[in-house]
């Protein structure tokens, strides 16, 4: 069975996007850009809903080949672009970049992926797609990058549960700018 973990870069009062989807906060130091990079390329599936596909798409495929690109957007790229992807869209009708689409229900196909022998899941967006799996039961690890800022409203990391998740608190870490990692595992 598959580990699904959700990761996100997360403002001080819960946000992954401000209002507008406005991310114009999170700009990582190179520390924490190599971090995600390293996420990226221990992932084995990504998954993605439709707004955050569409912005790493319209960027990562050719990221390497901008003129001031440095080693790390390099490896990111290429790391980017060979992680096989699922999008869950009802509204966009083709993918590219290594990717499949879904247009039904996320929670069952979420559970069948993870069913599969395979590495580690990890849903790189959505806050839709990221709290059905939050209801279903089936992720197993969060991993919250904190950021220094108060955006007062717009996309909550989390969406409204059904009951309680018990977590263990598995690794906190510091980066530059005052940015922290905590990641938590679900109790069973």
């Amino acid at each position: 069975m598959r580990k699904l973990i959700f990761g996100m870069n997360v403002t001080l009062d819960g946000y992954i996007a401000a209002h507008g989807d406005d991310i114009g906060w999170s700009v990582p130091s190179d520390e924490l850009f190599q971090w995600w990079s390293d996420q990226v390329g221990a992932t084995s599936l990504a998954l993605y809903g439709r707004r955050l596909w569409e912005t790493m798409s319209s960027y990562w495929p050719t990221g390497d080949q901008l003129p001031d690109a440095g080693p790390a957007e390099i490896e990111f790229a290429r790391r980017w672009r060979d992680t096989p992807k699922v999008v869950f869209s009802s509204t966009i009708d083709e993918v590219d970049w290594n990717t499949r689409l879904v247009t039904g229900d996320p929670v069952a196909e979420i559970t069948r992926l993870k069913a599969q022998d395979g590495g580690r899941m990890d849903i790189h967006g959505g806050a839709t797609l990221a709290g059905a799996a939050v209801r279903a039961g089936l992720v197993d690890e969060y991993a919250l990058v904190t950021q220094p800022v108060l955006v007062g409203g717009g996309t909550p990391f989390f969406t409204a549960l059904d009951s309680w998740v018990d977590l263990n608190l598995v690794e906190t870490r510091k980066f530059p700018g005052g940015v922290v990692l905590t990641r938590y595992e679900t109790r069973r």
